[in-house]
């Protein structure tokens, strides 16, 4: 359609219209040239000594795009472009099997899980969680995880002569060329030996809490972000591993000596949770930090994704949910209940009062909702 139209105006050679062609399919900004002090090492494209710039205050952090095409015009994606451009490293994959089973489970073939199924074709990246390996390792490059929201990197670590690969949850502004260290098995002699025998705590974090570093939480200051945290002692990490989440260390309960094995955490919902001190916790913040302002421009991308639609109740036939049949918009003067029947509004709890998480310390604030502010607001105003 836009061809057409350039022609009418003025005759194009074969080299502008792929210019033309070209300029459609990338992004309105303008990308900075390639780093030429940056080596590439052919056989895993691995980035070696980058040199990059520090995040301006305000740099944009999102990339719009020219409305060309009506899923162009609403397309939003976080800045990334420190991201490695090739392909995942092969032995650190598996084959993502049962892409056509729709939200089914192998034993019955009902749906399980609703709307679900599709997708593109993905691998799975096989995440080191339990980051036990001593030692420094080297970070190769970061990388996007399709099957994730946080990006990963690609660890080398060097022993003798044989080199080894892991991937792990990358920590927010972490780059290729760097150096990551984990202490889940102790300190290491050679910091030992600098320290001394006396070495306080603090003494010890400034030589262990750097981000990406993994270690105890009886290692960690109070006051850290970490992110990566595990629930049980030798067990990989369960929780703030999605993209920009982290936790708080608040205390370590030094002086209580029946507390002293738990380390109270704090989540980013608000909660507080008391963890073993020998659990593992990651320093830092999940990357890509905002993703969660992403928009994807059209429905398509939705079902890349593997989420199907969404469809209403009211818009279904009687026998497949409560709120169908009738005439026009109408559920059948039923309150509002889900597929299965369970009451849905009007502040109907389903959480079991005996069933409690003894490990919870300050449960997370709720009725956040907006009923609850206007009812707070009317009675702060009476």
């Amino acid at each position: 359609m836009l061809q057409p139209r350039a022609l009418a105006r003025k005759p194009l050679y074969c080299c502008q219209c792929f210019h033309t062609f070209a300029r459609r399919l990338y992004p309105t900004e303008i990308l900075p040239p390639p780093d030429p002090g940056r080596a590439t090492n052919e056989p895993l494209g691995v980035q070696s000594h980058p040199t990059h710039a520090p995040e301006e205050k305000n740099a944009a952090i999102l990339r719009t795009y020219k409305p060309r095409t009506p899923g162009v015009r609403h397309l939003k994606r976080p800045i990334n472009d420190h991201l490695y451009k090739g392909r995942a490293y092969l032995p650190l994959t598996s084959a993502r099997k049962g892409q056509h089973i729709g939200g089914r489970n192998s034993h019955t073939g009902q749906i399980t899980v609703r709307h679900r199924g599709g997708g593109h074709k993905r691998r799975i990246r096989i995440i080191d969680y339990d980051r036990s390996a001593p030692g420094k390792h080297l970070v190769e490059r970061i990388e996007h995880d399709p099957g994730r929201s946080a990006h990963i990197a690609l660890l080398s670590r060097t022993v003798g002569q044989a080199k080894t690969y892991s991937y792990i949850v990358a920590p927010q502004g972490m780059r290729a060329g760097e150096e990551v260290e984990s202490f889940r098995k102790g300190l290491p002699e050679h910091i030992i030996r600098e320290l001394g025998v006396n070495a306080d705590a603090g003494m010890v974090a400034a030589k262990t809490a750097f981000r990406g570093n993994c270690m105890p939480l009886h290692m960690v200051p109070p006051g850290t972000i970490i992110y990566n945290v595990g629930l049980k002692p030798g067990k990989g990490a369960q929780l703030c591993r999605s993209a920009g989440t982290f936790a708080t260390v608040v205390s370590k309960n030094e002086g209580d000596s029946k507390k002293a094995l738990w380390v109270d955490v704090k989540l980013k919902s608000g909660e507080v949770r008391r963890i073993h001190r020998d659990c593992c916790a990651t320093i830092g913040t999940a990357s890509n930090i905002y993703f969660n302002r992403r928009q994807l421009g059209k429905a398509g991308r939705k079902r890349w994704l593997g989420i199907r639609p969404t469809v209403r109740g009211v818009a279904m036939n009687a026998n497949e949910h409560p709120h169908g049949g009738g005439r026009g918009k109408s559920k059948g003067n039923v309150h509002p209940v889900s597929i299965w029947g369970q009451l849905t509004k009007s502040g109907y709890k389903t959480r079991k009062k005996s069933n409690i998480n003894s490990f919870v310390v300050t449960p997370r604030p709720r009725s956040e909702g907006k009923k609850a502010k206007a009812k707070a607001k009317k009675k702060k105003a009476e």
